[in-house]
């Protein structure tokens, strides 16, 4: 029987999907099960989310394995080269949490034009500060786009209908994509100098670790608010740190950070930052579309 290991949790559906299709499911317990490569050995699969990193030493380690599927979008907790050297294929589910992250991104944009986490805190205790918390609104304004795949074209869409001039880059070619959703192509430094929010959408690679940090900063208007629902390593955080702290820029909000759960809180208890703990793509529709679409593509894979 094929055997495949779920090493982190997806939808119940999913699990269902599988075992119909004959496929003889193991659920992890990273907590009791030991390490990964010390169990991968007699898996014909594995599915992983973010939490568990499929590394070089626990591809070598396995003996049947032939696909790695992630549930969700990015790929850089697995080690593709490696599985490509051991002919593993590698898939990934990055249409499933498309809409979550676009809806994300407007909400956080929302938030800080608008104060709504300070607004909301100083209620609850049970201070009136109706003449400290005046916002902007996000008509007319300039959103600069940086990675305009599935999710930059999804957050274009949504900014469009609020009547936002819509600034987009990528290293690959988009202008196909700006005539569709009506916005601009921009270089990452028209974006950086002439956008009042930036929101990025960028895999977390070499050339983009950090790509956001102290020179970025100093272009940017002292107004602007950066929203980062990517990967959090493309944001140098002691550089934003030193941005917020000396009014380089408004605001920021970021779902994703360099290490996760933080090991430090500072910048997360910034009063200029709002943060959530990478819950963009955490929606009821989204985790039933990754699960689905993760069972499918493993299922056709292991045929």
């Amino acid at each position: 029987m094929v055997r495949v290991l779920i090493a982190d949790p997806i939808a119940e559906s999913a699990i269902r999907k599988m075992k119909d299709a004959g496929l003889d499911i193991v659920l992890r317990d990273a907590s009791s099960d030991g390490p990964i490569k010390d169990q991968i050995k007699g898996f014909d699969g594995v599915v992983v989310r973010s939490a568990t990193k499929i590394t070089r030493e626990v591809i070598e380690s396995s003996d049947t394995l032939k696909v790695i599927v992630r549930a969700g979008v990015g790929l850089d907790n697995v080690d593709q080269e490696a599985a490509k050297e051991k002919g593993i294929t590698v898939m990934n589910t990055p249409e499933a949490p498309t809409v979550s992250v676009a809806e994300m991104v407007l909400s956080l944009m929302f938030a800080l034009s608008r104060n709504i986490t300070r607004a909301d805190s100083s209620m609850k205790d049970e201070r009136w500060e109706k003449k400290k918390l005046a916002g902007t609104e996000l008509w007319q304004k300039t959103l600069g786009i940086i990675g305009f795949g599935r999710i930059g074209q999804e957050v274009a869409k949504r900014a469009k209908a609020l009547e936002m001039n819509v600034l987009a880059y990528d290293v690959v070619d988009i202008t196909e994509a700006c005539r569709t959703y009506g916005t601009q192509k921009a270089s990452i430094d028209d974006i950086i100098s002439k956008s009042d929010y930036i929101s990025l959408h960028v895999p977390l690679l070499p050339q983009t670790k950090g790509m956001i940090g102290s020179a970025e900063f100093e272009k940017m208007k002292p107004t602007a608010f950066l929203i980062n629902t990517s990967r959090g390593g493309v944001v140098d955080e002691a550089a934003l740190v030193e941005a917020l702290d000396s009014g380089k820029i408004a605001g920021a909000a970021l779902d994703v950070f360099e290490t996760e759960p933080p090991t430090d809180w500072s910048l997360i208890k910034h009063p200029k930052l709002i943060a959530t703990p990478h819950i963009a793509s955490s929606t009821t529709e989204a985790q039933a579309r990754v699960g689905d679409l993760t069972a499918s593509k493993l299922i056709e894979a292991l045929k």
